[in-house]
């Protein structure tokens, strides 16, 4: 299908709009009408600007408060019309999106309202334009898309169609499939966004909260399976009001957008796969465009850590029981690992730049295919020069700025067989030693933080290209303001990234947790070969005993190797954190039973401790890293 975007969605001038639109790969847009009235360009310069680019303009909008009033007032209303008509065939758009009257209507009679639609639809007929008539969720009589279009049949006009906006259905929990019922020809057009579950006035919602498809709760999939079943042919288009959109870089949230659209006609395609059948489903299962397979990854092959000095880093690797696997033969690069925990030390092209999170590696069952569809949602890909003999990743860019490498190469034996859990790319570094700690035995999950403006943008990342889930979202409070943390993970937990968004000029720490089967020991060894851990207060065990009712001898242990503790239904949970090494910390974990999830009660207690060690840090002369 046709790929449209209301103007209302982006930052900047509407000629940066259009440019970014038509550059992002879009067919069409919206025009919301305050873009062209603030602008000074004439229609018919915007019309010609997006003919020389390759853009529809296929929509604009809104007209409001038409339907609903007195003889008089609709006289008012009419004029009014007329002028935005005028104001269409100047730029060549042959569609009005009117929205139910929100503000003058008077009359609740779907017949009076029909009436004076059918006299708009005349109107309309005679510029060429059709009445596009939406039921707003807070419509003062008509807030439901069945009642819209109830009173367009009535109208009986050619000229006069509904248009569906999945915001104004969802939210108020309108069942979509009722879709179906209506004649794709007088379906004229398609509005979409995705939205957070919030509990507030629902124009509050709409106007500020909305998201592009896949980056909020609902089956947007589902609700485009409904339009190709009723046979809809128009573009699918997005409409998004949100504060952060209308402030980022036009160019990337239009390229982040359409990411959108590419994912969710891939969604809707693959349901309709799924339902099977055929006959009339086949030509809406056509006109969705297809990409390539999802591979979802079954697991970390390595956690990347850049730094012009990686030393101390080392040190902290030692400390916790990690081996040097070996240096890598071509490359200032060195391997350090424990079981399947994988950690990169890379100090190529890393000059004046303290460690940090640079990179993942992810197990997949095909990299050519992950690849391909990572390449259909236009994500930036990350290249990596390598040498003849060497493993070259496929590798993509995360809109916080970390580089995503997806691995299918195993070790394998002789006889071609895989020969154990061993990337291939690892073969690449020797003179590693062997190490005799083996509690530490693979990577838990990774916290990654990024600025307010990216975190939509990576949920779609991280759903749409690595098939993610994305549980629900949690804050906490630091002595800064409040983190913003969402868990991406796989159903199986094999990976499971953090993703952290925090106070606005706050330096949140990136953290890589390890996984180990006795977190007791790493502390014990850890803190023999001198680390100091994180120091946990006091009142956090007085707490632990209130809250769990653990016994002393627990708490003994607890307290002397400064370890954090959390209990679920299932299971329970043990960890401790190191401190940062510029902006990248560890944290040591031990799940036991089934406990799945990550002791949010503990992040306050983490962010006021980091704080503090920052704050000596700051005043003992050395360079401050907050």
């Amino acid at each position: 299908m046709r790929k449209s975007i209301a103007t209302v969605c982006l930052s900047g001038s509407l000629e940066d709009k259009l440019y970014a639109c038509a550059d992002a790969g879009f067919d069409g847009v919206e025009i919301f009408e305050p873009d062209l009235v603030v602008n000074d360009r004439s229609p018919e310069e915007i019309r010609a600007l997006a003919d020389r680019i390759g853009l529809r303009l296929d929509l604009y909008q809104p007209f409001r408060d038409f339907e609903g009033v007195t003889p008089d007032l609709l006289e008012e209303n009419l004029r009014r019309a007329r002028a935005r008509f005028e104001t269409m065939r100047r730029l060549g758009i042959d569609t009005v999106l009117v929205c139910s009257n929100v503000a003058t209507a008077t009359v609740g009679s779907d017949q009076v309202a029909a009436e004076q639609l059918r006299r708009l639809g005349d109107l309309a007929a005679t510029y060429g334009v059709r009445v596009a008539y939406e039921a707003l969720a807070w419509g003062r009589f008509v807030d439901d898309y069945r009642r819209s279009w109830r009173i367009a049949q009535l109208a009986d006009h050619e000229a006069v169609g509904v248009c569906l906006d999945s915001f104004h259905i969802l939210s108020r929990g309108h069942d979509p499939a009722a879709i179906e019922d209506i004649p794709g020809e007088k379906i004229f057009f398609v509005q979409l966004a995705d939205a957070p579950d919030l509990t507030m006035d629902v124009l509050s919602w709409s106007r500020h909260h909305r998201l592009f498809p896949g980056e909020g709760v609902w089956d947007l999939g589902r609700f485009v399976t409904h339009l190709t079943a009723a046979g809809y042919p128009g573009p699918l288009s997005l409409e998004v009001f949100n504060d952060v959109f209308r402030q980022t870089d036009t160019r990337r949230t239009a390229e982040h957008a359409l990411r959108s659209l590419v994912w969710l006609e891939d969604r809707a395609g693959r349901l309709l796969d799924d339902a099977g059948g055929a006959g009339e489903d086949d030509a809406g299962r056509a006109s969705l465009d297809r990409i390539a397979d999802v591979d979802v990854p079954t697991g970390y092959d390595y956690v990347e850590i850049k730094a012009e000095d990686t030393s101390e880093v080392e040190v902290l690797l030692d400390q916790l029981g990690l081996s040097l696997r070996g240096q890598h033969r071509t490359k200032p690069v060195r391997l350090w690992a424990s079981g399947e925990a994988r950690i990169v030390l890379n100090e190529q092209h890393a000059r004046d730049l303290e460690p940090h999170l640079a990179g993942i590696g992810l197990a997949v069952a095909d990299a050519a295919t992950a690849s391909e569809r990572a390449r259909a949602l236009a994500v930036r890909p990350a290249p990596r020069r390598t040498q003849a003999g060497e493993l070259d990743l496929a590798g993509f860019v995360a809109p916080s700025g970390l580089e995503v490498f997806l691995n299918d190469q195993r070790v394998r034996s002789s006889d071609g067989t895989a020969a154990g859990d061993e990337p291939a790319w690892a073969a690449e570094f020797d003179r590693g030693r062997p190490g005799s700690a083996r509690e530490i035995i693979g990577i838990d999950h990774v916290n990654v933080s990024h600025g307010w403006d990216a975190h939509d943008e990576a949920v779609l990342f991280y759903t749409s290209v690595l098939g993610l889930e994305k549980p629900t979202v949690t804050e906490a409070a630091g002595p800064q303001g409040l983190v913003r943390s969402q868990v991406m993970r796989t159903a199986s937990g094999a990976v499971r990234i953090s993703l952290n968004v925090a106070p606005v000029g706050v330096s949140h720490p990136e953290h890589i947790a390890l996984a180990c089967t006795d977190v007791v020991a790493v502390a014990r060894r850890a803190r023999e070969r001198g680390l100091a851990p994180v120091p946990v207060p006091d009142n956090y065990y007085d707490d632990l005993r209130a809250r769990f009712g653990l016994d002393d001898a627990t708490l003994k242990v607890l307290r002397e190797y400064q370890l954090m503790y959390d209990r679920s239904e299932t299971g329970e949970f043990w960890h401790f954190y190191t401190p940062r090494i510029g902006r990248v910390c560890f944290e040591v974990v031990q799940r036991i039973g089934g406990y799945d999830v990550y002791a949010t009660d503990n992040t306050p207690v983490l962010l006021a401790a980091q704080d503090r060690l920052d704050r000596r840090t700051t005043s003992n002369g050395r360079p401050g890293t907050r």
